[in-house]
């Protein structure tokens, strides 16, 4: 392969909002008269706002009307955006800006490829918003991951064939979306919840130095 690039998850692979996401989904369950808890929050990985509501409520065994779904995810958001407009450059990942220089020096561009739709906001708020080529965030896709919408975009800002991307990502159904279209995947995290990724490491501090120049 002459030439490869790089598309990477947001949360769990660069920063870690997945926190953020929990608290803001804990206080709207407590609102609505249940739990819930860190157990749950992991079937919301990866996952839509609107379908991560539609887990909870089944979670909670509460039904609403769309109307009602609508005014909850108004507040949901405006919750975690408290959150994470509070962010800064300390809650970048271990491991995430050497491997951001790596690729820097060896000409490999990344983009992002994430279903938050505040992406660029937090990375604007941790200091990594200008160096990414492009971002393809929840505003740009109309099919939440395990589809591979959000991976063809970035692919097609790199203007490369999906078969010479490398997808980074910590969820399940990224995983999916990228092996759905036969990009390079590689798991960050739990090996056995990411067992299908063909590569896997706990984080990217273990991602060894010369991890591209090897599929170049």
């Amino acid at each position: 392969m002459n030439k490869i690039g790089v598309i990477f998850d947001l949360d769990g692979v660069i920063v870690d909002t997945a926190k953020y996401h929990y608290l803001a989904w804990k206080e709207l369950a407590k609102e609505l008269g249940f739990e819930f808890t860190e157990n749950h929050n992991e079937l919301l990985k990866g996952v839509s706002r609107v379908r991560s509501l539609d887990i909870l409520l089944n979670i909670g065994k509460v039904h609403l009307s769309e109307g009602k779904k609508q005014a909850y995810l108004e507040s949901k958001n405006k919750d975690y955006l408290n959150y994470i407009t509070k962010m800064g450059p300390e809650e970048i990942l271990p491991g995430a800006k050497t491997i951001l220089d790596t690729l820097d020096n060896l000409n490999i561009q990344y983009v992002l490829g994430s279903a938050s739709k505040n992406a660029p906001l937090i990375l604007k708020q941790v200091g990594l918003f200008d160096r990414f080529s492009g971002i393809v965030d929840g505003n740009s896709v109309s099919k939440a991951k395990p589809d591979p919408e959000v991976f063809l975009i970035g692919s097609k800002i790199l203007e490369l064939p999906p078969k010479n991307c490398v997808v980074f990502e910590d969820a399940i159904a990224g995983i999916e979306a990228a092996n759905k279209i036969n990009m390079i995947s590689v798991g960050i995290g739990n090996k056995k919840i990411l067992n299908k990724a063909n590569y896997n490491f706990n984080n990217l501090t273990e991602v060894p130095e010369n991890f591209f120049e090897k599929l170049l």
